[in-house]
């Protein structure tokens, strides 16, 4: 007798809110990605470290009207509200009292061991919602990662990808496209 085959139970982001709300997973560090619950990876000491330095070289360099938002959700779709690093919002923070916010102009992912998944998945996810800036603050190489110019593309994860991916080090600069008089140092967005 053969086996059935296994069925994978896709998540709707309301379902996900609802069970958030009702305490299902708490203390559980789960992100909904293209209907499906993640469990995100553990932070090490270096990661957390990363993040920290990004988020102030974010908000040193931020204009009035904007906030950072560090570690929160983001609601991309229906069936994806994701966790990034660090996302740039705009607004003030009571803005997103009663729901997250949909389009961040700036994401931000800090990566070591989940390099590859913060470019696939991540990236394509990202990209298929719209954002049109998202940096990777790439520990394994020391690098900023800028991805831009989101388009379609069939063979990425989620049916989409960046065209346009620029590798920056110290010294350069990376300019946000939301504030671009306000040019952050590489090294700044490293620990």
């Amino acid at each position: 007798m053969g086996q059935a085959p296994l069925t994978v139970r896709r998540w709707k982001r309301v379902e996900y809110d609802r069970l958030v709300d009702l305490g299902a997973f708490e203390g559980e560090p789960l992100e909904l990605l293209g209907g499906q619950l993640i469990v995100a990876e553990p932070k090490a000491a270096y990661h957390s470290s990363a993040v920290t330095a990004a988020d102030y070289a974010l908000r040193a360099a931020l204009p009035s009207g904007w906030i950072v938002r560090n570690q929160q959700p983001v609601s991309l779709d229906d069936e994806s509200e994701p966790e990034p690093d660090l996302v740039v919002v705009p607004g003030r923070p009571g803005d997103y009292r009663d729901a997250h916010p949909e389009r961040p102009a700036l994401a931000i992912e800090v990566a070591h061991s989940s390099l590859y998944f913060d470019r696939e998945h991540k990236g394509s996810l990202y990209a298929r919602a719209g954002i049109e800036d998202y940096w990777i603050v790439n520990l394994v190489d020391g690098v900023l990662e800028i991805y831009r110019d989101p388009s379609h593309d069939p063979a990425a994860i989620y049916g989409w990808r960046y065209r346009s991916v620029t590798t920056l080090a110290a010294p350069a600069a990376a300019v946000p496209l939301a504030f671009p008089s306000s040019p952050i140092a590489v090294a700044d967005l490293l620990p």
